[in-house]
C-alpha cells in the first residue's frame, strides 16, 4: 500500500468521522443534551470502519480504474448507450 493509498484512506476516514459527528450531534434536541462520549465513540468507530473498508475494497481514485483505455473491458455493459426517453409533459406529484 502506497503513500497515496494511505493519504486517500485517511482523508476518507476524516470525512466520515466529521459526518458521523454532525449526524450524531444533530439528533440531540438541544446542544446541552449532546452525549459527547457517544459522539466521540461513534465518530471514531466510523473512521476505523472507513479505513478497514478502504483496505478491504481498495480506493478507485488510487487504483486508477479505467484510466487507461486499454484496461477497459469491452464485455462490460456501457450504460451510456441506453436510450433516452424524452417527453414534453411534466407531472407534479
Amino acid at each position: 500500500m502506497t503513500k497515496e493509498f494511505w493519504y486517500s484512506a485517511l482523508l476518507r476516514a476524516v470525512r466520515t468521522v466529521c459526518q458521523t459527528a454532525i449526524a450524531t450531534i444533530g439528533t440531540a434536541m438541544v446542544i446541552t443534551e449532546v452525549d459527547w462520549k457517544y459522539v466521540l465513540s461513534a465518530s471514531l468507530l466510523s473512521g476505523l470502519l472507513s479505513i478497514l473498508t478502504s483496505i478491504a475494497t481498495g480506493l478507485p481514485e488510487v487504483d486508477g480504474a479505467h484510466d487507461d483505455p486499454e484496461d477497459y473491458d469491452e464485455d462490460e455493459e456501457d450504460f451510456d448507450d441506453e436510450p433516452v426517453i424524452e417527453t414534453d409533459e411534466i407531472s407534479v406529484l
